[in-house]
């Protein structure tokens, strides 16, 4: 199925053309076309063109009136003010356009791929092995997941990395007490559950704690072990996999709670780079962009300061030997450039890491791993606050469990569901509970601009009103719920019906959603696709007040606004997927 032209690209070809046949020399200029609340669209380019041209305005935007070719897309083109073009559509290129896109059977609706699509890793969803993910490990996975679909449907080739804290000192600590106590990682049953995996892992961790500040022989003999590891040791490397192996048991659970496909193969840990960080060290030394400061390796940076006025450098490598963060991430980047042959590298890392990453892409410029046709990006992320405004935190003071904020999302959507639902089985109930609250959970999220903060109110998520999720899914379900009352009737195009005024601003707005999907993936940017929808639904509310669908004038116009019905359905489904969130058929 070809993609479909949409009706802003139509008129901006006919004005393009209209400009450069009345200013010929101006080549082709913009004419600077958007949607508009006194027309359908509103062209403003004339002016800045009649200023460079030095031409009066407001006769440049007569002469390029005269030379547009109305008809078929186009019904009334008028001049405003000091030049601008006012732009009403026919009626039967909206539905027929929206007809278009109704009949691609690929499910894209007509939405082109991007010209150049390229190879981008992104980088998202990093918990840490052997600890509890917490709701600060939300953000990274709902918007690199979202980030993830977008990109996929406009064509980009999309190499998912999920870079876990699977090494590091602690691990002497925890191997150690394996060691002395060999069968406390031993399974029971054949299945387990994630939260048993995590409970096993929780003892573990505190019991070999205790003892690692209470018992000198005991650090003494956990320090040694973090040598063996680092050398490879055969036995020490066998028990550290167990401890990542049960960590993936309880991530697996994690995220499929959260909908959320990770596969196996995307995970590549810190210490998926071990093998590269001395060659990173000494193409860094040998290049000069790294050099050695009291022992450690590092790189400076002319604007990066202490609050002392001293440089602060970014270490590679300690004085000790020992590897920071920092060899591990430009080892990843090489990794990512040379034998991934990636275009884009994007990153969904809390703004915390800003700094961090600034110096690390700044260093890997340098090294020339970084260069122009390879860019590497942050999509930095705001915090998560509690309704007060402050970082979200349980009464006691602690960080707040992810599985357990997942869980009450689902009950508290769960009553909202129970409470609505008229003919649902309880087993139904449940289902759809859980689609609707980790959807609110999600949308809350990436309604956000990443890089803000947002407060996490549960009330406010699951509620029926406003920008939700909810709003959205109840939207989509009744739509579902008015096809199936249609009985014979069925959505069918008919262009050659005058529309009403709120049949024509949701046919509108369904056919941008081409021009979101391609914002939305070149910018990272969710929230534009949530605001969309959001509008989508809000249209949608408008046109059922004030159009009968089932009881409308003629067996026409009943099919024509059950298309339109579907259409916003087709619309709504598709968008939410690219959030990464369900829509069920009934609620």
């Amino acid at each position: 199925m070809a993609s479909v032209t949409s009706l802003s690209d139509s008129v901006h070809q006919r004005l393009a053309a209209a400009l450069s046949a009345a200013l010929p020399q101006a080549g082709s200029a913009d004419p600077l076309l958007r949607r508009s609340d006194r027309a359908d669209f509103q062209a403003n380019g004339i002016l800045a063109l009649a200023k460079k041209e030095k031409a009066n305005p407001r006769e440049l935007a007569a002469q390029v009136v005269s030379r547009v070719e109305s008809g078929d897309v186009i019904k009334d083109i008028e001049v405003s003010g000091p030049g601008f073009l006012n732009i009403t559509i026919t009626d039967r290129a909206i539905t027929e356009t929206l007809a278009a896109r109704y009949a691609d059977d690929t499910g894209r609706l007509g939405v082109p791929h991007a010209e150049r699509p390229g190879t981008t890793v992104i980088d998202y969803a990093q918990p840490n092995v052997a600890k509890e993910m917490h709701v600060g490990h939300l953000r990274s996975a709902v918007i690199g997941d979202s980030v993830t679909q977008l990109l996929e449907f406009t064509g980009e080739s999309v190499v998912r990395r999920h870079h876990i804290g699977d090494w590091g000192t602690q691990f002497g600590m925890l191997i150690q007490y394996l060691e002395e106590h060999p069968h406390e990682l031993d399974h029971k049953a054949d299945e387990v559950s994630g939260e048993e995996a995590m409970s096993n892992l929780d003892r573990i961790y505190k019991a070999a704690r205790k003892l690692f500040d209470a018992d000198e022989e005991f650090k003494t003999r956990a320090r040694r072990r973090v040598v063996d590891l680092q050398a490879g040791e055969p036995r020490t490397l066998a028990m550290w996999q167990k401890f990542v192996d049960e960590s993936k048991i309880y991530f697996f659970s994690v995220f499929e709670k959260l909908d959320m496909e990770i596969r196996d193969p995307d995970i590549v840990g810190e210490s998926g780079y071990n093998d590269m960080l001395a060659e990173t060290c000494r193409l860094l030394e040998e290049s000069g962009v790294a050099v050695r400061s009291e022992g450690a390796l590092c790189v400076f940076f002319d604007d990066i300061k202490g609050p002392d006025g001293k440089p602060v450098p970014l270490i590679v490598q300690k004085s000790d030997g020992g590897y920071g963060y920092a060899a591990t991430d430009l080892s990843a980047i090489r990794d990512r450039v040379f034998t991934i042959k990636a275009n884009t590298l994007l990153y969904v890392v809390d703004a915390r890491q800003s700094l961090h990453f600034k110096m690390v892409f700044e260093t890997a410029r340098r090294a020339g791993w970084l260069n122009e046709d390879v860019k590497a990006v942050q999509l930095a992320f705001g915090t998560v606050l509690g309704k007060d405004g402050k970082p979200f935190k349980t009464r006691e003071g602690e960080t707040v469990r992810l599985v357990d904020l997942l869980d009450e999302a689902i009950d508290r959507a769960s009553a909202v569901v129970r409470e609505k639902a008229q003919d649902l089985s309880e087993e139904e109930i449940a289902e759809r509970g859980t689609q609707v609250g980790i959807g609110a959970v999600k949308y809350a999220d990436l309604s956000t601009s990443a890089n803000r903060d947002y407060k996490f109110d549960l009330d406010q998520m699951v509620s029926l009103n406003g920008d939700t999720s909810v709003y959205l899914q109840y939207a989509y379900a009744r739509i579902q719920s008015i096809l199936r009352k249609a009985g014979e009737a069925r959505p069918v195009a008919h262009p050659e019906l005058n529309l009403h005024e709120a049949e024509r601003a949701l046919g509108l707005h369904a056919d941008s959603f081409a021009a979101t999907v391609a914002e939305a993936a070149a910018e990272y940017a969710p929230h534009k696709m949530t605001a969309y929808l959001y509008q989508l639904a809000s249209h949608y509310t408008t046109f059922y007040d004030k159009c009968p669908v089932l009881k409308a004038e003629s067996p026409e116009q009943i099919e024509n606004r059950l298309f339109l019905c579907d259409i916003t359905a087709r619309t709504l489904h598709r968008g939410m997927a690219l959030l990464g969130i369900r829509t069920p058929e009934r609620l």
